[in-house]
């Protein structure tokens, strides 16, 4: 049967690529493009010996310029085709999140079939980031169907809020996008914040301005094995942010804790944070470059801490400067090393995935023979289950968490 889609032919290397389980076609792969179409529309992927490959959005612009979506030739890509899709990611976050399934990632990009999209789950509010054309251009239908799907589950949706600001729509030709796709709240002109509750501490979530889509909910089950070391101990949290690993350290009965940020405004957030679960007088955040603190400290000879986390931004973003990244987080680390006490903890983690976790451990090693120490592995975690990993998609692995003993 004659397929509606215009037909792109690819190289051996794009054959071999896709045929092993990858998603995204590069633009030096292209041989050749034949049929009407716009870009963001829909394009089958065929072998130079005309074998079909699969299908995906395509979009000239971009580097990677197919972006696959099936590998099924009867699929139509109709309102039905995408809200099967959507039904299924929401399904699998229900079974697998359980009563956090009101906090979650409901759509986490390429892990689920959409590439370019994520869409956060805060109670009644979605947020959502949209990077890529294809999906920009069935976003409304997307939208639409989510909060049917939702509905019909008994779960009620007031707000979809954009935040398509990252750079990378620049790359696929967008122009920036932030505001409220859908807002049904009584006062629409009401600040764009919630209280959302995580392992049992609740949060302000500024799902307008914040970082990202507001908070990283990525951290959930990292934060609660942070939890049970934490009784009796004197904390740590560098790179605070909104205070989640600091107040579930205080949660679990540290002794003291201090939060360290960068941000004036993360800072002020996470003191709002503290006081709002009853832990401002068992939490110190201070506002300072966390290099340089933990710099003075060891200049100092200062060991106060028994535990320390280190949760920093991704330092790298591009394998250009996963060099450099590496440096940094064997800086940090070893500092941090050298700070504990034999016996002490340290919690871990990357967040980029240009930093795989072979280079992550890699790093650790380095850091705890440049601090004189040796590791006790306690757990070696990842991102939480709804941002799933696909085994084929690398890029969908991405968080790297440790926990240790230092011996």
């Amino acid at each position: 049967m004659e397929r509606p889609f215009a037909r792109v032919t690819v190289t051996e290397k794009a054959e071999k690529s896709l045929k092993s389980g990858q998603v995204r076609v590069f633009s030096e792969e292209v041989v050749s493009i034949s049929g009407d179409f716009r870009q963001g529309d829909v394009v089958d992927v065929y072998s130079g010996r005309g074998k079909y490959l699969g299908s995906g959005f395509y979009n000239a612009a971009s580097k990677q310029c197919v972006r696959l979506l099936s590998r099924n030739p009867n699929d139509r890509f109709d309102e039905a085709f995408w809200r099967r899709r959507l039904q299924y990611a929401v399904d699998y976050r229900k079974t697998v999140m359980g009563d956090d399934f009101s906090a979650c990632r409901l759509i986490f990009g390429d892990a689920d079939g959409f590439p370019g999209l994520t869409v956060d789950r805060f109670g009644d509010v979605l947020v959502a980031e949209v990077l890529s054309l294809g999906c920009e251009r069935i976003k409304a239908t997307l939208f639409n169907a989510l909060c049917e799907i939702l509905s019909a589950m008994g779960e009620t949706v007031s707000v979809i809020y954009e935040r398509s600001d990252g750079a990378i729509r620049e790359r696929e030709g967008l122009s920036p996008v932030s505001g409220a796709f859908l807002d049904r709240r009584p006062d629409r002109t009401a600040p764009h914040e919630l209280t959302i509750t995580e392992n049992g501490i609740s949060y302000r979530v500024n799902y307008g301005e914040g970082q990202k889509t507001g908070f990283f909910l990525d951290q959930k089950y990292n934060r609660q094995a942070v939890a049970r070391l934490a009784r009796g101990k004197r904390v740590l949290d560098c790179f605070t942010h909104t205070g989640a690993f600091a107040l579930n350290a205080a949660k679990g009965g540290a002794q003291t804790v201090v939060a360290v940020d960068i941000s004036d405004a993360a800072v002020a957030l996470a003191r709002e944070n503290a006081e709002m679960n009853g832990y401002g007088d068992k939490v110190q955040v201070l506002c300072a470059d966390v290099f340089d603190y933990l710099a003075e400290l060891e200049k100092n000879k200062r060991h106060d801490f028994d535990l320390i986390i280190l949760d920093p931004p991704a330092f790298t973003k591009s394998n250009a400067t996963v060099r450099a990244a590496y440096r940094g987080y064997r800086e940090i680390n070893a500092r941090a090393m050298r700070l504990l006490p034999r016996g002490g903890y340290l919690a871990t983690c990357s967040c980029s995935h240009f930093m795989t976790a072979s280079l992550f451990r890699n790093l650790l090693h380095d850091a705890a023979a440049d601090a004189g120490v040796s590791l006790r592995q306690i757990e070696e975690r990842q991102q939480a289950p709804d941002h799933p990993i696909l085994w084929n998609v690398p890029e969908t692995e991405y968080l790297k968490f440790c926990l240790f003993q230092v011996v």
